[in-house]
């Protein structure tokens, strides 16, 4: 990221919004997996490249939804993983960022719900801060969290913050 920041990350949610315009559920879900991607890296001092990587990729996380819901007529998270990638191109495209800021944050899209082969610290917190929301919205019991969280969750922030909300 040399050079400064590449995106506004409000205008990025803006148009995010816009995108998703008419599907709240889906737009308040992809706000909190951005506070919490903010929040876990933050208390992780991640560098502030992967940060903005981080954080730009939790806004954007599931932008293929709607086009795998039209396409596949599933929102199963491989045919996100397929869909989301070219969708977000598009959305980042006014914002000039570098070929390789884009390509890590579209290949963290096509990967947000593979849970092996985690190559860094945006991807671990990425995958951290959308279980946090998912296992709230989707009303997980007590066993099925701690269950996740032992075998995916590593940064202390992130398990701190599971233990807590869920009191596991």
């Amino acid at each position: 990221m040399k050079g400064g920041i590449h995106v506004n990350i409000p205008k990025l949610i803006e148009a995010a919004v816009a995108y998703d315009h008419g599907d709240a559920r889906r737009i308040q879900h992809f706000l909190k997996v951005y506070a919490y991607a903010d929040l876990i890296g933050q208390l992780e001092h991640l560098p502030a490249d992967t940060q903005e990587i981080l954080v730009t990729a939790a806004v954007l996380h599931d932008i293929g939804i709607h086009a795998a819901e039209e396409k596949y007529g599933s929102s199963s998270g491989k045919y996100q993983e397929l869909e989301g990638p070219a969708i977000a191109r598009k959305l980042l495209e006014p914002f000039s960022c570098s070929p390789s800021f884009t390509g890590r944050v579209c290949w963290l899209i096509g990967h947000h719900h593979t849970y092996t082969g985690i190559d860094g610290p945006d991807y671990q917190i990425l995958l951290e801060a959308d279980f946090l929301v998912n296992a709230y919205e989707d009303g997980l019991d007590k066993d099925a969290i701690r269950t996740f969280r032992d075998k995916v969750f590593r940064t202390s922030s992130g398990i701190s913050l599971l233990n807590t909300h869920f009191d596991v």
